[in-house]
């Protein structure tokens, strides 16, 4: 896969589970699709607490349909058919043989926190031992410069998105939609800075109130909220919808 680019979007907003906790909930996570799989692999040794050089990944289209494995740790991220709400699946050899996931959690709730330190058969000690996860602290400050990266890179397109002004929403597998904004800032449980949209035509999911919470009003299902990655602020008048020609 040597010599390919990444064309898409520059980050993408995927699930991760684990193969140690099948029934836990998929953990959200946004990554670069420029970065090679290997240093994928090491990113997501901070999010699952594997080791990038045992596990394997799985990709899952967002309907869990299977995609493909992910498994050229040379080739970019990007590079294979990954798109945002796909689900990856990490399949880590250390927690299947050594069964971190059956023992670990449940003993650590039984025992004092210096009798679990004097463990030495623990997750915790595995992770000390190989500078693995939040042990690695140099892959810990690359991750918080990261993420500072591209929370200031998300502040700097946020900037640019004036409420009242008008858009064009382009959100990936998704047709263009035309939209004026509404609202600029942060949602409630949800992380980093969104905009509020009120669409040209009821191709949104709410009326402006997002878990009971409401950021401006609208009729419903022309709102919508989406990251300012995806939307692109200029002169784009009112499109006229002749909903009789419609079937």
């Amino acid at each position: 896969m040597e010599g390919i680019e990444v064309i898409t979007q520059d980050y993408v907003n995927v699930h991760i589970t684990k193969s140690d906790a099948e029934d836990a909930a998929p953990i959200e996570r946004r990554f670069k699709k420029g970065i090679a799989v290997a240093e994928f692999k090491t990113k997501l040794e901070l999010v699952t607490g594997g080791s990038a050089t045992t596990m394997k990944l799985k990709l899952y289209d967002s309907k869990n349909n299977f995609v493909c494995d992910i498994d050229n740790d040379n080739a970019l991220l990007g590079s294979y058919p990954i798109d945002d709400g796909m689900r990856i699946h990490v399949i880590d050899k250390f927690t299947l043989v050594t069964d971190f996931a059956g023992t670990d959690s449940a003993e650590r709730f039984r025992l004092s926190e210096e009798e679990y330190e004097k463990k030495g058969d623990t997750l915790r000690s595995f992770l000390q031992r190989n500078r693995l996860g939040k042990y690695n602290e140099e892959e810990m400050n690359k991750l918080k410069e990261q993420q500072q990266k591209e929370l200031e890179e998300e502040a700097r397109l946020a900037a640019a998105v004036v409420v009242g002004a008008r858009c064009e929403v382009r959100v990936p597998q998704q047709p263009p939609r035309r939209a004026a904004v509404r609202y600029n800032g942060p949602l409630e449980g949800a992380k980093g800075l969104w905009i509020g949209m009120e669409y040209d035509e009821p191709r949104g999911k709410n009326d402006g109130s997002v878990n009971g919470k409401r950021y401006f009003t609208c009729p419903p299902k022309y709102g919508g909220f989406v990251k300012p990655v995806y939307v692109t602020v200029g002169d784009f008048p009112v499109e006229e919808f002749d909903l009789d020609d419609e079937i």
